[in-house]
Protein backbone atom coordinates (compact mmCIF):
# COMPACT_ATOMS: atom_id res chain seq x y z
CA UNK A 1 0.00 0.00 0.00
CA UNK A 2 1.61 3.45 -0.97
CA UNK A 3 1.73 6.06 1.36
CA UNK A 4 -0.34 9.09 1.61
CA UNK A 5 1.38 12.26 0.34
CA UNK A 6 1.17 15.65 1.87
CA UNK A 7 -1.10 17.94 0.89
CA UNK A 8 -0.11 21.71 0.58
CA UNK A 9 -2.33 24.32 -0.30
CA UNK A 10 -1.81 28.28 -1.30
CA UNK A 11 -2.06 30.61 1.54
CA UNK A 12 -4.17 33.89 0.36
CA UNK A 13 -5.98 36.37 2.62
CA UNK A 14 -4.63 34.45 5.68
CA UNK A 15 -6.19 31.37 5.05
CA UNK A 16 -5.26 28.15 3.91
CA UNK A 17 -7.06 28.15 0.04
CA UNK A 18 -6.85 24.65 -2.25
CA UNK A 19 -5.57 25.68 -5.74
CA UNK A 20 -8.65 25.76 -8.33
CA UNK A 21 -6.06 24.86 -11.33
CA UNK A 22 -6.57 21.41 -13.18
CA UNK A 23 -2.74 20.88 -13.02
CA UNK A 24 -0.55 19.53 -9.55
CA UNK A 25 2.59 19.41 -9.40
CA UNK A 26 5.16 17.24 -6.75
CA UNK A 27 7.53 18.81 -3.92
CA UNK A 28 10.97 17.13 -3.36
CA UNK A 29 12.65 16.83 -0.68
CA UNK A 30 16.02 18.58 -1.81
CA UNK A 31 18.32 16.40 0.79
CA UNK A 32 17.08 12.90 -0.80
CA UNK A 33 15.29 13.94 -3.97
CA UNK A 34 12.12 11.99 -2.78
CA UNK A 35 8.34 13.30 -3.39
CA UNK A 36 7.42 15.26 0.20
CA UNK A 37 3.92 16.43 -1.01
CA UNK A 38 2.29 17.76 -3.76
CA UNK A 39 0.59 21.07 -4.61
CA UNK A 40 -2.56 22.12 -6.94
CA UNK A 41 -1.09 24.43 -9.24
CA UNK A 42 -2.84 27.94 -9.33
CA UNK A 43 -4.64 29.39 -11.71
CA UNK A 44 -5.46 32.75 -13.07
CA UNK A 45 -8.06 33.12 -11.01
CA UNK A 46 -6.05 32.09 -7.63
CA UNK A 47 -3.18 34.68 -8.98
CA UNK A 48 -5.71 37.25 -8.87
CA UNK A 49 -7.35 36.93 -5.78
CA UNK A 50 -3.87 36.79 -4.11
CA UNK A 51 -2.76 39.99 -5.66
CA UNK A 52 -5.68 41.77 -4.96
CA UNK A 53 -6.18 40.25 -1.14
CA UNK A 54 -2.24 41.64 -0.64
CA UNK A 55 -2.76 44.80 -2.48
CA UNK A 56 -5.49 45.10 0.24
CA UNK A 57 -3.44 44.07 2.92
CA UNK A 58 -0.10 46.34 2.43
CA UNK A 59 -1.06 49.35 3.71
CA UNK A 60 -1.73 48.38 6.97
CA UNK A 61 1.45 45.69 6.97
CA UNK A 62 3.18 48.72 6.06
CA UNK A 63 2.33 50.86 8.73
CA UNK A 64 2.62 47.92 11.63
CA UNK A 65 5.89 48.50 13.77
CA UNK A 66 8.49 46.50 11.94
CA UNK A 67 9.00 44.72 15.76
CA UNK A 68 5.64 43.34 15.24
CA UNK A 69 6.14 42.63 11.55
CA UNK A 70 9.39 40.07 12.52
CA UNK A 71 6.93 38.59 15.30
CA UNK A 72 4.83 37.67 12.59
CA UNK A 73 7.33 36.27 10.70
CA UNK A 74 9.35 34.30 13.54
CA UNK A 75 5.90 32.80 14.65
CA UNK A 76 5.13 31.45 11.00
CA UNK A 77 8.66 30.14 11.11
CA UNK A 78 7.87 28.42 14.27
CA UNK A 79 4.56 27.00 12.90
CA UNK A 80 6.49 25.48 9.95
CA UNK A 81 4.16 27.75 7.78
CA UNK A 82 8.05 29.58 6.46
CA UNK A 83 10.75 27.12 6.09
CA UNK A 84 14.28 27.90 7.74
CA UNK A 85 17.18 28.09 5.17
CA UNK A 86 19.83 25.28 5.74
Amino acid sequence: MAASVREITHFIGGAATAGTGTRRSDVFDPNSGAVQAQVTLGSPADLDTAMHKALAAQGAWAATNPQRRARVMFAFKAEGRYPARP
